[in-house]
């Protein structure tokens, strides 16, 4: 097939400061030298995108093989964008075509014109860079201002038009009857005894359907989900203190969160999951108007919170110290992982692992370590005649649950008279009528946990049984050798240096 060169004008209005499109063609002509060419004009369109009819069929044949050189005016004829002109000229480059300017002397077949193309293609490579950072920055400052951004309309509410400092933008209304759910669910979760799981069966079981959902079907993953969402609660002043203490960044004034609104929760790039962990995480008071109270939603969410601190394999089978031994920097489960070194099993944290929010333990020598602890529970035995263990606060869930809403009341109480030093005479107030309650509510439920507490009868460890455990270790069953530990150990704090062993004893 004999080639020809493509000669392409381009103008986007008739002014008499600009060359025409004729003029344009005859200095190109000159630069074809007498060799067969073809035009294609564009009258009327702009250069700042490639979107122009003529422009397209010279692409078509030059992807067909059919041209060798592609020849204009002058640079901007062709385009005004460099990123359009570098993503062109590889196109031209990968087709073996030529490129020629008249008026910059610009000839991609000499070193001088393939060097300006190199330079055009970091300047295009800048462009982008530019772009991408100016569309996030673009986003960081709507997600700041409350502006929707997009995304899965949680179950509860649907969108709505709705306008921000003049533009347009959509923010969520409530559903009623779907509200009526999402309480149910947060009222469910609340209580420290139930679990996902049994949210999913009482949907299911009661013909709850899931309108936003796959097939209509609930699952844990979705109830996780919308636990951890923050758009749900009417956000007051113990939203923004929660968010502070976790370590969030609160974009909005305290004195803002009044108890209506719902919160969004935005991560940082390359920050991985936002419900993974709450710190560095930024939260922007919403427009729309939240459903659940926020005393309900924080009892939710620091169950969450709670739970993931806690190892919940299926079945514990690397260590007789599984759920017992917590990273000594985070609080979080040490769990067990395997190496074909001399070592063969360790203990690293799982926050560490999955979040990198923890600077980690290293990699503890995991048999090591059981040798220690067995030889502490066997100095902690030797001191004792008789063994006295803890109430048997386990058997009556009750107390349990008491104790956490005590611990719960007291650590607000802490959280408000942290901010009594700074606080105006409406927050004073505000902060004077919360401790107040909340003291009154601590009082009632230490007075009843303290009357189910005398009903318990102090057991007694055998001492000797215990005894004769430790000293035929080695033979006892795994499930035995953790019934052990359960009976003498609380908790067990590590680093890579030191070990902190909290008794029940």
């Amino acid at each position: 097939m004999l080639k020809y060169d493509a000669i392409y004008a381009r103008q986007s209005v008739d002014r008499m400061d600009s060359i025409s499109i004729e003029s344009q063609i005859d200095f190109c002509k000159y630069e074809a030298r007498g060799g067969e060419y073809r035009v294609f004009q564009d009258k009327g369109y702009s250069g700042k995108n490639t979107d122009r009819p003529n422009f397209q069929i010279m692409l078509e044949a030059i992807r067909r093989g059919e041209v060798k050189r592609v020849i204009v005016y002058k640079l901007d004829r062709i385009s005004r964008s460099i990123l359009d002109f570098a993503t062109m000229m590889a196109e031209f480059q990968d087709n073996g075509v030529e490129f020629v300017s008249c008026t910059e002397k610009f000839d991609t077949s000499t070193p001088m014109g393939r060097a300006m193309f190199n330079i055009c293609i970091v300047f295009a490579q800048l462009e982008r860079e530019t772009i991408q950072q100016r569309v996030t920055d673009a986003y960081i400052s709507r997600s700041r201002k409350g502006f929707y951004m997009g995304g899965r309309v949680p179950y509860g509410y649907q969108l709505e038009t709705y306008t921000i400092d003049g533009k347009k933008t959509s923010r969520y209304t409530i559903v009623p009857e779907e509200a009526k759910i999402v309480k149910v669910i947060f009222s469910m979760y609340a209580v420290p005894q139930t679990s996902f799981g049994d949210i999913v069966h009482y949907l299911v079981d009661n013909g709850i359907p899931n309108a936003r959902g796959k097939g209509q079907v609930w699952d844990r993953a979705r109830i996780s989900d919308m636990i951890k969402n923050p758009i749900y609660v009417k956000a007051d002043l113990d939203i923004y203190q929660f968010y502070k203490d976790q370590g969030s960044i609160v974009h909005d004034d305290p004195c803002l969160f009044i108890g209506t609104n719902g919160c969004y929760l935005y991560s940082e790039k390359g920050a991985g999951r936002k419900t993974i962990h709450l710190e560095g995480q930024h939260v922007v008071l919403a427009p729309h108007e939240g459903i659940v109270p926020s005393d309900i939603w924080l009892k939710a969410r620091r169950k969450c919170l709670n739970n993931m601190q806690v190892a919940k394999p299926l079945k514990a089978k690397n260590t007789w110290l599984a759920g017992k031994i917590k990273c000594g920097k985070c609080g979080y489960a040490l769990t067990i992982r395997k190496s074909n070194t001399q070592i063969g099993r360790y203990f690293i944290c799982s926050r560490r692992m999955q979040t990198n929010f923890c600077e980690g333990v290293g990699g503890i020598d995991a048999t090591a370590f059981e040798n220690l602890i067995l030889s502490e529970m066997k100095k902690k035995v030797e001191q004792f005649d008789v063994l006295n263990a803890p109430p048997q606060m386990q058997n009556n869930p009750r107390i349990v649950e008491l104790g956490t809403q005590i611990e719960q009341i007291e650590t607000e109480i802490e959280k408000l008279l942290d901010r009594v030093s700074e606080a105006d005479s409406v927050l004073m107030g505000y902060i004077n009528k919360k401790v107040s309650e909340l003291h009154n509510q601590s009082s009632e439920l230490k007075r009843e946990m303290n009357e189910l507490e005398q009903a318990i009868i102090q057991p007694k460890l055998n001492v000797k049984q215990i005894r004769n455990c430790m000293q035929h270790w080695e033979k006892l069953e795994f499930d035995d050798k953790r019934a052990v530990v359960d009976q003498l150990i609380a908790v067990i704090k590590a680093t890579e240096n030191t070990c902190e062993i909290t008794w029940k004893v």
